[in-house]
């Protein structure tokens, strides 16, 4: 396998991280507040809850692209969200 296949596949294994948790940072301008942090740090920081998630997964069914690691990863990148913009302080 090149370095490129290599690249492509490690890209291909997160980019549902990175889309789930810049699509949360993107909505949650929108709903609820905002919690003072810039959009892209809470993209940032969804994003490598979501890649942990993602991680975790794999280690736990062998293989990735399971429904439940998908599912969790929407709960975790939603609750680290929620987290950021300051939910707890409601």
């Amino acid at each position: 396998m090149t370095p490129l296949q290599i690249a492509n596949h490690l890209f291909n294994f997160v980019l549902p991280a990175l889309a789930v948790g810049g699509l949360c940072a993107l909505f949650g301008r929108f709903v609820g507040r905002r919690g003072g942090r810039s959009w892209w740090l809470q993209a940032a920081v969804n994003a490598v809850v979501g890649a942990a998630v993602l991680v975790a997964g794999l280690v736990v069914f062998g293989h990735d692209g399971r429904m439940a690691t998908y599912g969790a990863l929407v709960l975790a990148c939603g609750t680290s969200q929620w987290l950021l913009a300051g939910g707890w302080r409601r």
